[in-house]
């Protein structure tokens, strides 16, 4: 099996680049932003079906992990991981799930209230420690607030919730009255 891969990206195709080692081109199914005559190393998954062999990259390990923990959860394939990993960093899905966040889950198209749940229950146990970290940080249940609240003001979840939950982590104890202000003043580039 191939682990990682180093090449030249060749192409960029929807959702998916060739990469050339040497003389051949690897297709690899990645979230990663990455442009043509760039230089590339994945960490590589590889998964075999009856009709497909697909080799899935990540330029970090614990993005490689997250797609192998989301993968093992009942109804989440491939495609839908490949989907959530594109759409959240793995310490954001960490520290969602850790959270209980399922509406930051379900900010994946494509993935709804039912599947983002599903992929709580099952992980929950199994996160890493900065998703624990966070969810021991998080105690009193200030993140939902600060999230709906900034939501309320009209900002979109999926642009606040890295800097809502590095507020909360740095902020142990502070409540939406406190965080509320911190935040804006943070989303307003700290004038």
């Amino acid at each position: 099996m191939i682990g990682k891969l180093q090449g030249i990206v060749d192409y960029c195709g929807d959702g998916f680049v060739i990469i050339m080692a040497g003389p051949v081109g690897y297709k690899v199914y990645t979230p990663e932003f990455l442009t043509p005559k760039s230089t590339a190393t994945l960490w590589i998954e590889t998964v075999v079906r009856d009709d497909s062999i697909r080799l899935f990259g990540f330029s970090s390990r614990a993005a490689h992990n997250m797609f192998n923990q989301l993968t093992g959860v009942s109804g989440v394939g491939p495609k839908v991981a490949l989907a959530i990993l594109a759409t959240l960093a793995p310490d954001t899905l960490s520290a969602a799930i850790a959270t209980g966040d399922a509406k930051t889950i379900a900010t994946t198209p494509g993935v709804g209230k039912k599947v983002a749940e599903k992929i709580i229950v099952e992980l929950k146990s199994k996160i890493g420690s900065v998703g624990a970290d966070l969810g021991a940080a998080d105690a009193g249940g200030a993140l939902p607030d600060l999230l709906s609240a900034l939501e309320a003001l009209g900002y979109r979840r999926l642009d606040i919730v890295d800097m809502a939950q590095r507020l909360v982590a740095d902020n142990p104890g502070a409540d939406v009255a406190k965080l509320v202000p911190m935040a804006l003043k943070e989303i307003s580039g700290g004038k």
